[in-house]
C-alpha cells in the first residue's frame, strides 16, 4: 500500500510556521507519511532538524492568507500557502490537507477546487465532543453552512454515520437530531422535514437536546452550522469558565490548595478530554479528498493530531462508503 502524502499548510495558524513545521516532525517521528510542507521555503528549512531536510518536501508559496482577508479572495490568490496545499490533492500529488490558517479560506477552496463527493449537496464541518462515557460523540455541521434545509440534514446523518463507523469504529452508531425537545413535534420547519426524511434510516433514534451531546446517550448530533457553531463556542467558553473557577477557589482556600494536589491527576485527565491539541482539527466531511481543518492557536502537538487524523482519515476509505450509501439513497 502507498504511503499516505499529507500537504501542511505550513504559514497558516496565529504563530507563523514554528509549531506547524514542529508538529510535523513530531508526526513524522511516529508514523510513516510523506509530509509535504507548503510556504516560504527559507523559513520552513531554517526550522527543519537537520536529520529530516531529506525526508521532508517543500512546495515553496510566496502569500499567506491573513485571518482578516475574505474567504472568497483566496480563490484569486493562487500563490498563497492554503491554495498551493489544496491544489496538491486536486491534481492527486497529495491525498490530504491540514491547514491552522483561515478556516474559511481553507473550506472554501477544499470544496471549489477539490469538489465535492457524489451525492453530496454541502460538505460539513465535524467535530467530536467529549462525553461522559469516555467514547466521544460526532457533532456536525459546527460551521460549514450557515443555512441548511433538510435535505442537507440527511446528507450530514451520512456523513457523520459512516465517520462514527470508520474512524471511532462504532458498529452500529445511533443519530440524532439537534432541536429544543425530543418530541417529534418540537423543533423548526427545517428539522421537522428532516426528521421525516430519516425516520427508518439506520441508527436514527429521533430529536436529541443538547445535553445529550455530552452524556454519551447518542453517537452522532446533525444539526446545521449556525446552531453547531454556537454549540461548539459555548462549550469551549464554559469548559474555560470553568476551569478559571476551580483555579479561584483553590488560590483563595488553604484546605483546597491541600486537596488540589491530589487533584492534580483529575485536572491533567479533564485538561485532555476538553483540550482541541488532542483531537488536532475538524474534518471538512463530504468532499473528494481530505481537509482537516485546524485551530488557529495549533501549537505543535495539535498539528500532529491534525495530521494523524488525516492519516486516519485516508486510510479507513470513509469517503466511498458515504458516497455508496447516497447513491443507495437516491435509488430507493
Amino acid at each position: 500500500m502507498a504511503m499516505v502524502k499529507i500537504a501542511i499548510d505550513a504559514m497558516g495558524g496565529d504563530f507563523g510556521p514554528a509549531p506547524i513545521v514542529k508538529g510535523a516532525v513530531q508526526a513524522l517521528k511516529a508514523e510513516r507519511f510523506i509530509p509535504i510542507l507548503v510556504g516560504d521555503r527559507k523559513k520552513i528549512l531554517s526550522l527543519l532538524p537537520k536529520g529530516y531536510k531529506n525526508n521532508i518536501s517543500i512546495v515553496d508559496a510566496s502569500d499567506v492568507i491573513d485571518m482578516g482577508d475574505s474567504a472568497t479572495d483566496a480563490l484569486k490568490r493562487k500563490e498563497s500557502s492554503i491554495y498551493k496545499a489544496v491544489d496538491l490533492v486536486r491534481k492527486g500529488e497529495a491525498d490530504g490537507v491540514v491547514s491552522a490558517g483561515h478556516s474559511g479560506a481553507t473550506m472554501t477552496l477544499a470544496t471549489l477546487r477539490m469538489g465535492r463527493l457524489k451525492g453530496v449537496s454541502r460538505p460539513a464541518l465535524v467535530t467530536l465532543m467529549p462525553t461522559r462515557t469516555g467514547r466521544r460523540s460526532v457533532l456536525l455541521d459546527v460551521g460549514a453552512n450557515v443555512d441548511c434545509d433538510a435535505k442537507n440534514l440527511r446528507e450530514f446523518a451520512v456523513m457523520g454515520q459512516y465517520y462514527a463507523q470508520d474512524l471511532l469504529g462504532i458498529e452500529v452508531p445511533s443519530i440524532g437530531l439537534l432541536t429544543n425537545g425530543e418530541e417529534e413535534s418540537k423543533g423548526n420547519e427545517v428539522t421537522k422535514a428532516a426528521f421525516k426524511l430519516l425516520k427508518g434510516h439506520e441508527g436514527f433514534k429521533g430529536n436529541v437536546e443538547g445535553s445529550d451531546i455530552f452524556n454519551g446517550s447518542c453517537d452522532v448530533i446533525v444539526c446545521d452550522g449556525f446552531i453547531g457553531n454556537l454549540v461548539l463556542k459555548s462549550s469551549e467558553g464554559v469548559a474555560s469558565t470553568i476551569s478559571f473557577f476551580i483555579k479561584e477557589y483553590i488560590r483563595k482556600s488553604p484546605v483546597a490548595i491541600t486537596g488540589a494536589l491530589l487533584m492534580r491527576k483529575v485536572f491533567k485527565l479533564l485538561k485532555k478530554e476538553i483540550d482541541y491539541a488532542e483531537i488536532g482539527g475538524a474534518p471538512l466531511i463530504g468532499i473528494n479528498g481530505c481537509a482537516i481543518v485546524s485551530h488557529g492557536k495549533s501549537n505543535p502537538k495539535a498539528v500532529k493530531n491534525a495530521i494523524f487524523q488525516a492519516i486516519r482519515y485516508v486510510d479507513t476509505g470513509v469517503n466511498e462508503h458515504i458516497e455508496k450509501r447516497l447513491a443507495q439513497m437516491a435509488a430507493e
